[in-house]
């Protein structure tokens, strides 16, 4: 049997405002560094048996990253394919505007600029399967975007349970196969 953890970078000024971050490289607040300071601790303490972290390039995830890293030891290396997914003319919009909540039911919608669903999955898709066929435990770091996705990787959802799927800051899932 395996295992993967996830968790989702913590809160950035746009998730206090309520906007789409996407791929615009969004620092963390003050508040954030604590939360992913406290995720650390309690990795450490939970003694989970992760063997690498795994983290998104952008700020928001490799800087809870390197704060996991610093509080378990666990030593992190950054994968590309846990970027966000760019939302394109959405991305600084509300989160739950109508426009919005209606577009994500698109999977092959390019949002003006961004990126398809499809096109999204397909990239962390490929990541999950090779993860599967290593023997390691990872933990990713990673996006609410990413968070979906990952989520329907390994459970049987409708377009509109995924697209409401989400989890917060600094929360951990665990996923077995």
């Amino acid at each position: 049997m395996g295992t993967l953890y996830f968790t989702r970078h913590g809160q950035t000024v746009w998730n206090v405002e309520n906007k789409i971050c996407g791929a615009t490289d969004i620092a963390l607040t003050e508040l954030s560094h604590m939360q992913a300071v406290e995720l650390g601790k309690r990795l450490a303490e939970e003694k989970l048996p992760i063997d690498e972290i795994l983290y998104s390039p952008l700020v928001r995830a490799s800087e809870t990253a390197r704060h996991i890293s610093e509080e378990t030891g666990i030593p992190m290396r950054l994968e590309p394919r846990l970027k966000e997914q760019n939302f394109g003319r959405y991305e600084s919009t509300p989160r739950d505007g109508l426009e919005f909540k209606a577009a994500k039911t698109h999977f092959l919608d390019h949002y003006d600029g961004g990126e398809t669903m499809m096109h999204l999955c397909q990239r962390v898709y490929n990541l999950i399967d090779d993860i599967r066929a290593g023997d390691k435990i990872y933990l990713l770091v990673a996006h609410n975007g990413i968070s979906r996705v990952v989520h329907s990787y390994f459970n049987d959802i409708t377009n509109e349970e995924f697209s409401a799927f989400g989890i917060g800051n600094c929360e951990i899932k665990t996923y077995t196969w």
